[in-house]
């Protein structure tokens, strides 16, 4: 996959890595958003009614218990007639049973918002397994990554955090305005009155919170991205004495970030004292109008007892939705990238199946692609790759060997022209199917941090140990197995960072050799071996390729010689094509690239 990812960057005039990861984002409206994650709400539904009730009886609860109050000031008073004892035992009950629901509602909140966390973070890593190769060449990985653990993170903090509160808070305020309204509306509404300066307030400093945290989230993607680059080209980064340029990449991202960051928390948390002064002017009003409305006998001292309660209690929810906001807004910024993975198109895996036959004809008729509009890399390109034979793709860098391979496993669609396996179009093929009867050796070589031999029967898990035991020998990985602590039941740490580069390559062969495919692609499969091991794989390569469809990728020319058609490729078109006798006779491009290998021309 080394070659498009080159070649995306050389068609991209003028794209930096900044603008790339800039395109990561798609930003989503607050509703959609906000649809989208009641969706995951409602496969709850059981939950969310039994928290939903436990919040309404809290609420009851703690609206009734301050009538309580000013009921109990009353009698003594004697303004009003009652027992005592027992309306101070009622308001105890209401505020035991408001307590105990605050426990239970904490409980049911973070165990909702592990189980939606659990669906969501399911199916974003099974949308990133499904995404097309070209999602993933065109997005920083560590941007990805980000997605799926701080975003999901910040998601889930909300859900058992902020949510219950904001629900709570709202039925608060409308319990405690209605009370208020019956109790005394002039005073109500009198008191009831700072709420338009909350408002006020609330929108002025949302806006900020919301445009720096959405940009914050952005900045922690992108040096997300900046750290996996370095950790996973570390060796490079040391080699070139490039530390100090990585530093200063990193250091300016991150402050860029913390400067995000404190303007989001600074304008998160100026809501607070804010939300506080508005409530102290709302205590001065009830203080000075509840006084005057009891002196000429509207309301009673126990009534101005549990406004002065209302006041603070109508006043706490706001401030706390206040003071949340800023997370509320973090999440829903979260939740937009999110879903704007969970919103991309999967790759189509649709399509007929690949007929079982042992042979495996390829034909390419005038194929054309381009991984960006406007800037072909494969142009009217037309190949027979016969049944049984071995085809060589040489050229130099960049001149679209290994995209060709890609359009054969459809991990990119080709713009114009047909591919044809045994005169099936692959357009109609499913990609499993397709790529059940193939197997690839990339010059990048993966594998996985699990034992040797679940990564040698990766793509056949019913590979019997007869065939297992074939393909270590075939590919002469014997030795590199009988060193191992465990043999084939060692697991590769860091996925197979305790192994050299060659070792990790012989088992990629390996395990190739274990899938027994129609078609067998190696690109550039020997390119991290030394020229015995080289040797030695080459010897057995000849006999694992016999009678079977195969198309190798190589710069060393030594590695193909027996190829039965060797294919020169220049700028995405072939510009050559024989057996290495006839195109050295040519004395061509192929002559020319032979000759610069071995036969000591300057470059």
């Amino acid at each position: 996959m080394a070659d498009e990812k080159k070649l995306l960057e050389r068609t991209l005039p003028g794209m930096n890595r900044e603008a790339r990861f800039a395109q990561v984002e798609h930003a989503e409206n607050v509703r959609d958003t906000l649809k989208c994650i009641l969706a995951y709400f409602a496969r709850e539904k059981s939950m969310v009614l039994i928290m939903l009730f436990i919040v309404i009886l809290g609420t009851l609860c703690g609206v009734y218990a301050p009538s309580l109050q000013s009921w109990s000031i009353d009698i003594i008073a004697g303004t009003r007639e009652g027992r005592l004892s027992y309306t101070l035992g009622l308001m105890f009950g209401a505020y035991l049973i408001y307590s105990g629901c605050q426990l239970l509602q904490g409980l049911i909140s973070a165990r909702l918002s592990q189980r939606i966390v659990k669906q969501m973070r399911g199916e974003l890593f099974a949308k990133i397994v499904d995404l097309p190769i070209r999602y993933l060449d065109t997005h920083s990985h560590g941007d990805v990554m980000s997605r799926m653990t701080n975003d999901i993170e910040n998601i889930s903090t909300t859900v058992s955090q902020s949510l219950p509160s904001l629900f709570s808070g709202v039925l608060t305020i409308i319990g405690t305005v209605a009370v208020m309204l019956w109790y005394c509306w002039q005073l109500a509404l009198l008191s009831l009155g700072t709420v338009l300066l909350t408002l006020i307030a609330t929108k002025v400093l949302s806006k900020k919170v919301r445009q720096f945290s959405r940009k914050r989230q952005m900045l922690l993607g992108r040096l997300n991205g900046t750290v996996e680059e370095m950790i996973s080209g570390y060796h490079t980064v040391v080699a070139y004495d490039h530390q100090d340029a990585t530093i200063e990449e990193f250091c300016a991202t991150a402050d860029d970030l913390t400067k995000a960051g404190i303007r989001t928390d600074i304008f998160s948390g100026v809501m607070g004292p804010v939300m506080n002064c508005i409530g102290n002017i709302g205590f001065v009003i009830i203080a000075a109008f509840g006084g005057y409305f009891a002196v000429h006998g509207l309301i009673s001292v126990g009534v101005i007892s549990a406004f002065i309660v209302y006041a603070k209690q109508f006043s706490r929810p706001i401030n706390e939705i206040a003071q949340i906001y800023g997370q509320l807004q973090t999440a829903i910024a979260g939740a937009e990238r999110v879903f704007a993975v969970l919103h991309e198109t999967s790759e189509d895996m649709e399509g007929e199946e690949l007929k079982q036959d042992k042979n495996a004809a390829v034909h390419f008729k005038h194929v054309n692609f381009s991984y960006v509009s406007g800037h072909p890399v494969i142009r009217d390109f037309s190949l027979t790759v016969p049944s049984g034979k071995k085809v060589a793709l040489v050229g130099s860098t960049g001149s679209g060997k290994t995209t060709v391979v890609n359009l054969l496993m459809r991990f990119y669609d080709i713009d114009s022209g047909r591919i044809l396996i045994n005169g099936q179009n692959i357009a109609g093929l499913s990609r499993s199917s397709l790529r059940k009867h193939a197997a690839i050796v990339l010059q990048d070589t993966v594998l996985f941090s699990d034992t040797v031999r679940n990564n040698l029967t990766y793509a056949n898990e019913t590979a019997t140990g007869e065939q297992l035991k074939q393909a270590i020998h075939m590919s002469r990985c014997r030795e590199l197995i009988d060193m191992l602590p465990q043999g084939l039941d060692t697991v590769l740490t860091s996925a197979g960072g305790n192994l050299s580069q060659g070792q990790r390559q012989l088992l990629a062969i390996a395990r190739a050799f274990v899938a027994d495919p129609e078609i067998l692609i190696l690109d550039e499969a020997t390119s991290n071996v030394d020229t015995r091991t080289e040797k030695a794989i080459q010897a057995a390569m000849q006999h694992i390729m016999q009678n079977r469809t195969s198309i190798i990728i190589a710069h060393r020319l030594s590695t193909i010689r027996d190829a039965d058609i060797i294919v020169v490729m220049d700028q995405g078109r072939i510009i050559e094509s024989g057996s290495h006798s006839e195109l050295l006779a040519q004395r061509g491009k192929y002559y020319e690239l032979y000759m610069t290998q071995y036969a000591g021309f300057a470059t």
